[in-house]
């Protein structure tokens, strides 16, 4: 009978939590069972498992009570000893610690952080709003097809992307752009043109950090689809320089680099270079300024363009005067002609000190076609703050009708480098027009109501939850920027009454609840 009564029942582990018990039970069959060869194995049971690391921080260090129950030795051998009884196990309740950071190249945004945001896209969409651009949005998960272009382009390296449970390939998406053609295609013609859309949007890229740049972050883009002329150009970059100028950006610190991917065609063309390569070229050339000049060069002849186009290649790349490039490539060409355009409706849009002609600028992905520009800070200290172009063949690559097409992406890290760099962060403190606050604890219902008649007169209220002293509500009442203070105390509401102090000038007064405002 007492050997019997050494053998745990399973209504024993009643006691314990069931995913304990589960872990657990063969180390309990082991210690029941001394003579068994699972107690050897023991050890490498829960190593297989990956239940030891789990376990180490939940139980005490006392190796008896390394198992679900403890077995009470006898005392001496005596007849008094409970060799059977069980004992619940001393369980230490320890959570693990895990890191609070974002994950790297992420953000978080608390209440500072996310005013300054919300003034940014504020901004955002007041430019759009002023330019007639309605708003637009697309999924952030979208498939990884739409963003997987032509070999060489850096944006296949830096997709986030995997197979999800019904085994289509997915991606988080690194721009908006193609998101934007995916729902034109879709909407067909049912759509009036021309189609001015706008979008803010999360993107996502695994790339090297720098100042500036992260693997998330928020992007302003302003699209024009079924207008060929270079006016649709114009229009985009005058909405940008409104919003420089809406946040307090002049051009002595900030311009535009603006060439055309028709020059790099022109200058291919003669040496009969084939179009299958200009995209490659195009990618390499947007390199120029991050990598040596030598490495461009190989980079350029390891694509097939000969050694004398490489040469003449880089020699238009280095003019900044259009007026130079004329010289070389002629006037008769169509990237002169439309540049020569797009810098004349510079001049009647107001923004002609802000822009100037750069041949190196190409951009990176593979679909512009022709005008490209991107905005840079004088003072050299940042990447390109953002940047666009005309890619007119974008939509018959997905397989739509061919419409010709323009737009431009904004990021927001940049831009809020530079108005650091400059001193022009706004100064954006939360302001409450209202602190109520009950005098007494019964009169909480009452300040709710005081709290609700206000808020559905389109005021903001900060109502005290709970009873603190007048100090505490003072000091409350000044880190939010309150402007008054509404006290609900028992002999007023009696009345009909409730007290009001002006916080910026001590005022104070009583006033009739219907007559509050």
């Amino acid at each position: 009978m007492a050997a019997a009564a050494t053998v745990a029942k399973p209504s024993s582990f009643l006691i314990l939590r069931p995913r304990l018990n589960y872990f657990l039970k063969p180390l309990f069959v082991s210690m029941a069972n001394p003579s068994s060869s699972s107690s050897s194995s023991t050890s490498s049971t829960f190593n297989r498992a990956g239940v030891l690391p789990i376990l180490k921080p939940l139980l005490t260090t006392n190796p008896r009570h390394h198992s679900s129950v403890a077995f009470a030795r006898d005392n001496g051998g005596g007849a008094g000893g409970r060799s059977g009884a069980l004992a619940p196990a001393q369980i230490a309740e320890v959570m693990e610690k895990i890191d609070v950071n974002p994950p790297k190249g992420t953000r978080d945004f608390p209440p500072d952080e996310m005013r300054l945001r919300n003034w940014l896209f504020h901004n955002f969409r007041e430019v759009s709003r002023l330019f007639g651009f309605e708003e637009v949005d697309f999924p952030v998960l979208e498939s990884e097809a739409l963003f997987v272009r032509k070999a060489g382009e850096e944006i296949k390296d830096q997709l986030y992307c995997f197979e999800d449970r019904g085994n289509r390939r997915v991606a988080l998406r690194p721009e908006l752009t193609p998101s934007l053609a995916r729902l034109v295609i879709q909407k067909g013609k049912s759509l009036s043109l021309p189609v001015k859309w706008f979008a803010i949007g999360q993107c996502w890229r695994y790339e090297r950090m720098t100042r500036g740049r992260r693997r998330e972050h928020y992007q302003w883009n302003m699209d024009i689809i079924g207008v060929p002329e270079v006016t649709a150009e114009a229009e985009l970059i005058s909405s940008i320089v409104t919003f420089f100028k809406r946040i307090g950006i002049t051009a002595s610190d900030v311009g535009f680099k603006v060439s055309s991917r028709k020059v790099l065609q022109e200058v291919l063309r003669r040496y009969s270079i084939h179009e299958d390569l200009f995209g490659k070229v195009c990618i390499i050339i947007d390199k120029i300024e991050k990598i040596p000049l030598d490495n461009i060069k190989e980079e350029l002849k390891g694509t097939g363009v000969s050694t004398e186009a490489v040469d003449e290649l880089l020699q238009v790349l280095s003019i900044k005067s259009l007026t130079e490039l004329e010289e070389i490539l002629g006037d008769a060409g169509e990237a002169i002609n439309e540049l020569k355009q797009l810098f004349s409706l510079a001049d009647k849009f107001g923004y002609s000190e802000w822009i100037q002609f750069d041949a190196s600028i190409v951009r990176g992905l593979a679909y512009y076609t022709g005008i490209v520009f991107e905005g840079f800070d004088r003072d050299g200290k940042l990447r390109a703050i953002c940047g666009g172009g005309r890619y007119d063949r974008l939509l018959s690559t997905f397989g739509g009708d061919a419409s010709p097409a323009c737009g431009f992406g904004f990021g927001d890290a940049v831009i809020v480098e530079l108005l650091k760099e400059k001193g022009h962060l706004p100064e954006l403190s939360l302001q409450v027009d209202n602190i109520v606050c009950a005098l007494d604890h019964d009169l909480q219902g009452p300040a709710a109501t005081v709290a609700t008649i206000l808020r559905e007169k389109g005021q903001t209220v900060d109502l005290v939850l709970e009873n603190k002293p007048l100090k505490w509500v003072f000091k409350r009442a000044a880190r939010i920027n309150a402007e008054r203070l509404i006290l609900v105390g028992s002999s007023e509401w009696q009345r009909g009454m409730v007290g009001v102090k002006i916080l910026s000038s001590g005022k104070q007064h009583e006033i009739k609840l219907d007559e509050l405002e």
